[in-house]
């Protein structure tokens, strides 16, 4: 469905063309759910899919003192509050502890990346757990190419999504307890008719092989079900030449990933001490991890790049995150 005058897809349905297949899936507010078990990302997501956009903040704090804390509409507050404000606090100009989560941006995480490349290669983008979208937008300042942003999290793709076509950022900023205050300001970047963005499962990508230019996989590892099939698909489908930017902070958690998919935090009686970053260095072709990727070799790597996220008014938490980039061969 298309408004009048507006070229933005908001809803519709996606057909699988092949006669064997005929699979069908859904556009919400403009974004594509492109997932194997579609039937269950719904059923786990439909509180996000259903959720409305249009109310009052005053509405909005009435219902959530209704709720009270821990509360799934709580805690999808506190996560916009929290992603939001780091990846587009700059752009805030009455936010006054911005000096607090400098230079620990999301986006400054990606520039000190994006220094680790000896060049970023020309062609399609992916930005792996693009979140609430800043890193998305910033890699397509960079170039003239698609820039693909995916994740799983509903609420976070839509906030993005919407900024494409408001070049507005509307958020509920969390101060404390179950209180927030609304937040809107302008925004503005660049290219943004190159930007899109999916919800895809990133240890199960929808792409061909070889058709990537560029995939970033910022502060994701260890939020993924299985951070090997993550980087495994990362790899297959970056073309020839093409790179890889990997950052993690490594804060492993059973609620994400199972402990024996981990890549360290644990088996401390090994060689390696359970040093993730040990063991994604060995993951890298040539390594000596027994399933060492195929073809992506590890270029040059940081360590301890700030990354802040804010709770609340009284609490903020800095991460120090290993950034490792790679190329395909």
């Amino acid at each position: 469905m298309r408004e009048s005058g507006n070229e933005a897809l908001h809803e519709g349905i996606l057909l699988c063309s092949n006669p064997q297949c005929l699979s069908e899936y859904p556009v919400v507010d403009g974004i594509p759910l492109l997932l194997s078990d579609l039937r269950t990302y719904v059923a786990q997501s439909i509180h996000p899919l259903l959720s409305r956009t249009d109310l009052s903040s005053t509405m909005e704090s009435l219902l959530g003192d209704c709720c009270g804390p821990g509360s799934a509409f709580d805690l999808q507050r506190q996560y916009l509050s929290t992603y939001v404000f780091n990846h587009y606090v700059d752009f805030d100009t009455d936010a006054s502890d911005f000096e607090a989560v400098l230079p620990g941006t999301v986006a400054n995480v990606l520039r000190k990346g994006l220094t680790l490349l000896d060049r970023e290669p020309a062609g399609l983008v992916l930005d792996l757990g693009c979140s609430v979208g800043r890193t998305t937008f910033e890699l397509a300042r960079r170039g003239n190419d698609l820039v693909l942003g995916l994740d799983l999290n509903f609420s976070m793709l839509r906030t993005a999504a919407t900024i494409v076509n408001s070049r507005t950022v509307t958020y509920d900023r969390r101060k404390g307890g179950i209180v927030f205050e609304r937040r809107s300001f302008p925004v503005e970047f660049p290219r943004t008719e190159l930007v899109d963005f999916w919800a895809c499962d990133v240890t199960n990508l929808p792409f061909a092989d070889a058709g990537m230019a560029l995939c970033t996989s910022m502060n994701l590892i260890d939020c993924v079900s299985s951070p090997y099939d993550h980087l495994r698909e990362l790899t297959r489908v970056l073309q020839p030449g093409g790179a890889a930017l990997l950052a993690s902070p490594y804060d492993w958690s059973a609620q994400a990933t199972a402990l024996e998919s981990w890549l360290g935090g644990h088996s401390q009686r090994t060689s390696n001490q359970g040093n993730s970053a040990a063991i994604l260095r060995s993951l890298f072709a040539g390594g000596e991890h027994p399933h060492a990727l195929t073809g992506l070799t590890l270029a040059a790597e940081a360590e301890n790049v700030p990354w802040t996220l804010r709770l609340h008014d009284r609490s903020f938490i800095t991460y120090l995150s290993h950034l490792a980039a790679g190329r395909k061969t």
